[in-house]
This record gives C-alpha cells, sequence and structure tokens, in this order.
C-alpha cells in the first residue's frame, strides 16, 4: 500500500445541512479552525445552493472569507447546477463538486432534473470549469441504493462515473448517500472502474446507516482508493434521501487508515476539540466510536493508547 491518504471533511456542509438547530457562521469558522489545526487539509465547507430549500448553506458566502488560509488547505464547494458553480468560482473556490443521482426520483427530489437532465447539467458546469481553471469532482450518489427506488444495478454507477470521465471530470466519488450498501458491492462498483481508470482519481464517500461504512472504506483502501470523505463527530443526513443518517465519523476513518499503515496527517486527540464544538453547535451528542472508547480509558485512570 501507498503511505498516504487523503480525507476531505465534509462536516460543515454534508454535516450541517439537514441539522435542525441553525449554526451560525462564526461557529462554523471556530469548527472549520479546529479542524484545520487537527491536521485536515481538505475541506468541503459549503454548498451554494437555494436557501429555501437548504437554510444551514446561505451564509456560504459569508463563511468563505473566514476559513482558515494557506497554500497547504484546499476548499471544495458543492455546486447543484450552473447558477451555483458561478457562485463559488466568483467566491474562488478552486474545485467544485457536482452532485449526480442514479436514478430519476433521487434527482428530481435533490435538483428537480430527470436523470439524464442532471447529467447534461454535469457536462456543462464541467466544460465551464475546464475553461476557468476550476477543477471538478462529479459525486455519483445513490450510488448502491435509491432512497425512493431501492437498490440500483451495480453497472449504472459504473457507468455515470464513465461518462462523467469523458466529459472531463477530474475526479469522481462513488457515494453511498443512504449508507445501503457493503463490501462486496464496493468492489464490484469500484474494481472495474480502477482498472480501467485507476484508484487515483476516485472519491469514496459513506453514510454508516447500517453499521458498515468501515467494512466499506477498507474495502475500498484494499482496492487502492487513497481519497475519502468523512463528517467530524459523524454528523450527516441528507435533506432529500429519507433515512440517511450520518456520514462516517472522521476520528474513526483517521483510526481505521492509520492503525493499518496509512498516513492521514490527522491528529485524532485534536478532533476531539473539534466534536465537541460540533456536538455542543447542534444540540446533539455526537462522536465517532474511537472516541467513546478513548473516554472509557480515561475513567479507568488510563491515557488510550492509539497505535
Amino acid at each position: 500500500m501507498a503511505d498516504t491518504a487523503i480525507i476531505n471533511e465534509v462536516g460543515l456542509r454534508d454535516g450541517l445541512q439537514n441539522q435542525p438547530v441553525t449554526v451560525d457562521t462564526n461557529t462554523k469558522a471556530r469548527l472549520a479552525r479546529l479542524l484545520v489545526d487537527a491536521g485536515m487539509r481538505y475541506l468541503e465547507p459549503v454548498s451554494f445552493v437555494s436557501p429555501k430549500a437548504i437554510p444551514q448553506m446561505a451564509d456560504a458566502a459569508a463563511l468563505t472569507p473566514l476559513l482558515p488560509q494557506g497554500e497547504h488547505l484546499h476548499y471544495t464547494a458543492l455546486v447543484p447546477n450552473l447558477k451555483g458553480y458561478q457562485l463559488a468560482r466568483e467566491a474562488g473556490y478552486p474545485t467544485v463538486a457536482l452532485v449526480l443521482s442514479t436514478t430519476d426520483s433521487f434527482n428530481e427530489r435533490n435538483l428537480r432534473m430527470s436523470l439524464e437532465q442532471a447529467a447534461q447539467s454535469c457536462e456543462t458546469i464541467i466544460q465551464a470549469a475546464r475553461e476557468d481553471g476550476i477543477a471538478t469532482r462529479t459525486y455519483i450518489s445513490g450510488a448502491f441504493a435509491c432512497p425512493y427506488d431501492g437498490p440500483v444495478p451495480e453497472s449504472l454507477p459504473r457507468q455515470l462515473a464513465e461518462r462523467m470521465f469523458t466529459a472531463g471530470s477530474d475526479e469522481v466519488a462513488i457515494a453511498d448517500t443512504i449508507g445501503a450498501g457493503n463490501p462486496q458491492q464496493m468492489k464490484a462498483i469500484m474494481a472495474p472502474l480502477i482498472r480501467d481508470i485507476g484508484a487515483e482519481r476516485f472519491y469514496v464517500h459513506l453514510h454508516d446507516t447500517r453499521g458498515l461504512a468501515a467494512a466499506m472504506a477498507w474495502e475500498a483502501a484494499d482496492l487502492g482508493v487513497r481519497k475519502f470523505d468523512a463528517s467530524v463527530g459523524g454528523l450527516g443526513g441528507c435533506p432529500f434521501a429519507p433515512g440517511a443518517t450520518g456520514n462516517m465519523a472522521t476520528e474513526d476513518l483517521v483510526y481505521l487508515l492509520e492503525s493499518c499503515g496509512l498516513n492521514t496527517g490527522i491528529n485524532i486527540e485534536g478532533l476531539r476539540e473539534a466534536v465537541a464544538l460540533a456536538a455542543e453547535a447542534t444540540q446533539r451528542p455526537l462522536g465517532g466510536r474511537i472516541l467513546d472508547w478513548m473516554a472509557s480509558q480515561e475513567k479507568q485512570g488510563k491515557t488510550p493508547c492509539l497505535w
């Protein structure tokens, strides 16, 4: 295995977008600082979407200049359409994330488009981004199952990924949006894509609805994937995907990868402060399994030994 893995922190965007408690802009900026201080270098802090559809993201433009700055930091903005792309470009984001769901039903609820319309919209944005020198990552959402139509054929996310690469997308993320997949499906979808395109151009985005996110993350890593999304404390959920719970907790993914020899550059102890702030801001208990274990060790008067 290569010795480095990238974790893209999506807690500020995917983690907060569905929370019933509004998190103010300054608190989001504080959370971003704590994440960066813990070693996070890749973050997706905002989406440029209709504030009526997702009120938590209404402050995307206001939050952007408050984010920590540095050449070592890489920020992505999620954009649902060409207007959102233009706003992200104006805000100075070097990378944009696009969303293409696997079914008409999911695209219609998420983007108010059919599957074909959504695919064409992605292709238009990818072309515009290439002309503007902005990188693109296209998410194949509901890659394992649609929240409305159920399981999808394994060939479908592969076909959509190939189409997006043909259109010029720099990267593609295979997203288990509702946490319905398993490691065997991960291999069935990813192995042919990695063989034909190369693992370095793929992300994996996992929700832990049924407790298999860690197993699926490791299956992807074993196939050669080195880029993953995760959300601090396990925050998450999609307003257009009934039943979707939190993303895989960043701290659990860090522990999984580091314990198996992959360097993330992220300090779990530092993430504890970020989890505490996120829990306070959202008024709900948060934290991955590794933090529960660390707390139990400390209650016994022991110093947690992670590695």
